[in-house]
């Protein structure tokens, strides 16, 4: 289903559900009113985003550290495999939700809604921002313990009364750190309105930095020599290339005209380097295209080459990557590949990644324009945010690492 789709169906079905599961709940309360419990068994619930899960990998990793609990996790199953970059859940502890049809989606939430209770699961986190379906997948869940992002006194994106544990959503901090306060909210002794009232510092937001042995790094270049046999990684660098974003907003989308300039200066400046352009398997002809255009031998289209699991290992041995607003920018916050990001309708401070990123943002009056309070749909056709930034901009961003490093070796040769 298309996401405008999604949401139509999110809001017109989703709000009198969440309506009278509210009222069902609450005549069920007058009878019975469980306490909260310390969690055993978490249940993250993020479906949309694959990048969230990365960014939210700090705040499981805290939950797992702080109760000792097992974690759990339930995602559409096209993002899927964006779990398994970090590992910290469990595979067989994640459930999936086919999303590429109404009957699917029903068929696999009623499945989920028995999968959940046979797991027995007592706490459950609802990292969406004001998705009604996630709040209704949390109400029905079951657990006890029941934590996500409430509205109070503002006005719209109704979700009904089902959590046992408010959060106030703080639009003023990194979406990481508002991840890091519903755990929070969960370890405090005491009942607060809102939670959670405690600081969320800096390093409690570092993601580990994953580190691959020589073989997969080999089987990687393998890879690279098999689109371009004189790859020679004495001799090249490689500079990755990602010219896409979902369609969820395609707005964050840089002009392709600029990539292709962008991508010819940076030939042009370093002989040494080769750019692949990376991008899902959909995304093969439109590099194709772009490598047509761009006619140099050097420029080569690696989109659909890897799955989205053998990523990290690509940043590893890549010089640094150009990219939208999108997955690949979270993803390569797992290694330490220098990562330039090019943010319009978003802003870095909210959603920046947690890894070694340079964000590339105008700061319009306009930006950002997406935001929890609209369900992240914004009415501009227009993003001068992102045509306000110019090749020029981001070739004196990048341009001190187009210059080649001197390795120990060549300066023992000298």
């Amino acid at each position: 289903m298309n996401v405008d789709l999604m949401r139509t169906i999110d809001r017109r079905v989703g709000v009198p559900l969440a309506f009278l599961l509210t009222l069902a709940r609450r005549t069920a309360g007058l009878l019975r009113r469980p306490a909260p419990k310390r969690p055993k068994k978490i249940l993250f619930v993020e479906l949309s985003e694959m990048g969230s899960t990365i960014l939210a990998d700090p705040a499981m990793r805290k939950a797992k550290e702080k109760f000792a609990a097992d974690l759990y996790f339930v995602i559409f199953q096209k993002n899927r495999a964006s779990l398994d970059l970090i590992g910290t859940i469990d595979p067989a502890r994640t459930f999936t939700i086919r999303e590429n049809s109404m009957l699917n989606l029903t068929v696999d939430t009623v499945k989920f809604l028995f999968w959940v209770r046979r797991q027995r699961i007592d706490t459950v986190i609802d990292l969406e921002l004001f998705s009604r379906f996630t709040a209704l997948l949390t109400g029905l869940s079951g657990a006890v313990n029941r934590v996500g992002f409430y509205n109070f006194y503002n006005e719209g994106l109704y979700r009904g009364e089902l959590l046992s544990h408010r959060v106030a959503y703080n639009p003023h901090i990194h979406i990481a750190k508002n991840f890091i306060a519903l755990v929070n909210s969960l370890i405090t002794a005491e009942q607060e309105v809102p939670y959670s009232k405690q600081p969320v510092a800096d390093e409690e937001i570092r993601l580990p930095v994953i580190h691959y042995d020589e073989r997969e790094l080999q089987d990687m270049r393998e890879q690279v020599r098999r689109r371009y046999p004189e790859y020679d990684r004495d001799k090249n660098r490689l500079v990755l290339i990602n010219p896409n974003a979902s369609e969820l907003l395609p707005q964050r989308r840089w002009m392709p005209e600029r990539y292709l300039e962008l991508i010819q200066r940076i030939l042009e400046a370093a002989p040494d380097i080769l750019v692949l352009i990376t991008g899902a398997p959909a995304e093969t002809m439109e590099a194709e295209a772009m490598c047509k255009e761009i006619g140099r031998k050097r420029c080569i289209n690696f989109a659909g080459a890897l799955k989205l699991g053998e990523l990290p290992i690509l940043y590893s041995i890549a010089e640094f990557m150009v990219t939208n607003d999108s997955g690949p920018g979270h993803f390569s916050a797992i290694t330490p590949l220098p990562t330039f990001v090019l943010f319009g309708p978003e802003t870095p401070k909210l959603y920046g990644s947690l890894g070694n990123s340079t964000p590339i943002y105008a700061k319009l009056a306009c930006s950002p324009c997406v935001s929890a309070a609209n369900h992240r749909k914004t009415p501009c056709r227009d993003n001068k945010c992102l045509q306000a930034i110019t090749v020029d901009a981001v070739m004196n961003v990048i341009r001190p690492s187009l210059r080649r490093r001197v390795t120990a070796q060549e300066q023992e040769k000298t």
